[in-house]
């Protein structure tokens, strides 16, 4: 079903969280020397980090293991969605919805490219070194004209090895276009192709189909079940705090085990 772009900002409002909903009030109290607003990180992304519901578990994206490591005063909005890249997210307003929401001090950790490589697609498509570089800087503008810190993140890595049993990246050169992306403009970046694709290394061939979605009925590289989603989560958080995007006061439990079971998936 195809949504208009009014469509998709009312929808997407109405699932804001109520510490997003809250921000305008909230920011006139700070003003006004009242108790500081809960500062809020947005996530722009495809479905590695999106929202899973009930009829798609365990598929779990790593935004929604984000919240279990970061400090109580900063909220996470997870605006990822499946499927899309940095050019069909725009098109459909969803840069927009983030835009019209997001306030100072906030920030937009922005993760595209695993869609961007679709050349047969139009609608999803980017060169990693002009169209994609272009439609990112669009997410970063936006975000630092609303006085938010934007932070760039490579694409999350996919489970391959090869005969040998070597990790091998599959995103060619959409993190290498990132990252000097990032360079150019002063924006901090997340690495997490790089750490990920480490972290499978590590674990290997069939300890890392414990982290991915492996079911009875499907084996899929490239989405986690709940363990993959905490192990890439805590990945981020620690990022953000080591390229001083957040203080030592803003994480938590970056060292400790979290369960499993804390991963819940609503009905849609």
């Amino acid at each position: 079903m195809s949504l208009t772009r009014r469509q998709v900002s009312t929808a997407a409002l109405a699932a804001l969280p109520l510490a997003v909903a809250a921000t305008g009030p909230a920011s006139a109290a700070v003003a006004s020397g009242g108790p500081r607003r809960q500062r809020t990180l947005y996530i722009a992304g495809d479905s590695t980090a999106a929202q899973k519901y009930a009829d798609a578990a365990p598929e779990t994206g790593w935004g929604m293991a984000l919240p279990f490591f970061l400090g109580k005063g900063l909220a996470v909005s997870n605006h990822a969605v499946n499927g899309r890249s940095s050019k069909s997210f725009i098109d459909e307003g969803r840069l927009d919805v983030i835009l019209g929401a997001i306030r100072p001090g906030d920030f937009l950790v922005i993760q595209f490219g695993h869609n961007d490589s679709k050349i047969s697609d139009p609608t999803r498509y980017t060169e990693p070194w002009t169209t994609y570089q272009d439609y990112l800087r669009q997410y970063i503008d936006g975000a630092r004209a609303r006085g938010a810190r934007p932070v760039l993140a490579t694409s999350v890595e996919r489970r391959k090895f090869d005969a040998s049993g070597n990790a091998v990246p599959t995103h060619g050169d959409y993190p290498a276009a990132a990252l000097a992306l990032a360079a150019e403009e002063g924006v901090a970046v997340l690495d997490i192709q790089a750490l990920s694709i480490a972290l499978w290394q590590k674990l290997g061939v069939e300890e890392t189909k414990k982290y991915f979605n492996w079911t009875a009925t499907e084996q899929d590289n490239t989405h986690f079940n709940p363990p993959g989603a905490i192990a890439v989560a805590r990945l981020v958080a620690g990022e953000l705090l080591r390229r001083r995007v957040l203080a030592r006061r803003d994480v938590r439990r970056l060292d400790e085990e979290v369960p499993d079971s804390w991963i819940t998936w609503p009905e849609a």
